[in-house]
């Protein structure tokens, strides 16, 4: 794939920033939109806006026909066996929060186990935290390696037969590590237990077969994909959404209703109350797409290699820690400089026009278990290149120096 090419595709990425072309490594926490998912959303509202399963009018019938047609697209990039198990959300944090606030308590009681990783967002702690205080469950962790990855030895002695739900980010949005979920998903199923995955940062990046990693629960975000905010999805395996009940009531995802009681539609749109994120759908669909186009094994070759490079030359920095395995397959690198604040070193990074991230990245117990209050991360997509990341390491070099002489 040409890089330089894609990037032309992309039209926030041809300005500058403070006087200099803008450099964005921060895909990790939202993607750049290229111009066919901007058209995609304009067209819709210029030609199709209207409510959906609703009307039997020509808009209607097309504002059907497109938020139907994104849930189709949605199921064959994952390779779901039937659309049915795809949920629209807002999110991964939405769909995240529909598995625990649903299919949690319908089978967790006091003393049963819920098993995550230190290394979760937050969106993938709470929800299990506070079903584990509404329930009397116990919330364990799998320990990290020292180079803060997952081993399989360590899954197999944390899980047990009173584990009822595993939940792990397939990708860490900080370490850059990709996680053994299919490995762990045999490992739950053996003792009784469903997988649930957090697919946020690892949709964008490389080919998903839900089948091939037989989880249960599969979530993922729009706008970490090329997609517009606002839109994700969950996969649920048929049979545990049929088992499930809806958490949000009203138009839409009703077959009956009287004065007393009522009846749900069925999947997917139980899940779906209300009038949905159509626009954000059809965005969602345009992303696809647009990735698949390039194709998801040329996108994560892509990575590797960016990856790879980067982390050849930010070791050449004098005073530089970075965290994470340091084989990876995932365009990202989370970093300290000595003596000097994230948030500085990103304020001077912006200075010269590069977008770099820096915080907790909503990964308080991870920086916790770094020994660190925060970092910074520099991640990277399909649309960055080799002298993207000759700009990071420059910018870097010149805040190092700018620390040191003001020390």
């Amino acid at each position: 794939m040409n890089a330089e090419e894609i990037r032309k595709q992309f039209p926030i990425l041809g300005q500058e920033i403070n006087g200099h072309p803008l450099v964005y490594l921060d895909s990790a926490a939202t993607s750049q939109k290229p111009i066919a998912v901007i058209e995609a959303v304009k067209h819709y509202y210029e030609w199709e806006n209207s409510n959906v399963h609703r009307g039997v009018h020509t808009l209607g019938s097309r504002a059907t026909d497109a938020y139907e047609g994104a849930r189709q697209k949605v199921a064959k990039f994952i390779n779901a066996r039937r659309t049915q198990e795809i949920i629209f959300t807002r999110g991964t944090t939405t769909a995240l929060n529909l598995v625990a606030s649903s299919y949690g308590p319908s089978v967790l009681s006091e003393g049963d186990e819920i098993v995550i990783t230190p290394m979760e967002h937050h969106s993938n702690l709470i929800p299990w935290q506070q079903l584990a205080l509404r329930t009397g469950a116990v919330l364990k962790y799998i320990p990290l390696q020292p180079d803060g990855s997952v081993s399989l030895a360590d899954a197999e002695s944390t899980i047990t037969p009173k584990t009822k739900i595993v939940s792990m980010a397939y990708v860490s949005n900080v370490l850059g590590v990709i996680n053994p979920v299919k490995e762990i998903a045999e490992i739950a199923h053996r003792h009784g237990a469903v997988m649930v995955i957090d697919g946020a940062q690892s949709t964008p990046h490389m080919k998903v077969d839900v089948q091939d990693l037989d989880c249960d629960f599969y979530a993922l975000s729009g706008h970490k994909m090329c997609g517009p905010t606002g839109i994700g999805a969950l996969y649920g395996k048929k049979a545990l959404l049929e088992s499930m009940e809806p958490v949000e009531f009203g138009g839409e995802m009703i077959d009956d209703v009287g004065l007393y009681e009522s009846t749900w539609k069925e999947l997917p749109w139980k899940f779906e109350g209300g009038t949905p994120i159509i626009a954000g759908a059809v965005g969602l669909g345009a992303a696809i797409d647009f990735l698949e186009e390039i194709g998801m094994d040329e996108i994560e070759r892509h990575e590797s290699v960016l990856a790879n490079y980067a982390m050849d030359r930010l070791s050449e920095i004098e005073g530089i820690t970075i965290y994470g395995p340091k084989k990876r397959h995932v365009g990202l690198a989370t970093f300290n400089l000595e003596g000097v604040h994230p948030h500085d070193v990103a304020t001077v990074l912006d200075a010269s026009g590069v977008a770099i991230r820096a915080g907790h990245h909503c990964c308080q117990p991870l920086m916790r278990w770094l020994e660190v209050g925060s970092t910074a991360r520099a991640s990277f997509y399909l649309y960055n290149t080799e002298q993207d990341v000759d700009r990071l390491v420059s910018a870097l070099i010149q805040t190092k120096e700018y620390f040191s002489d003001a020390t």
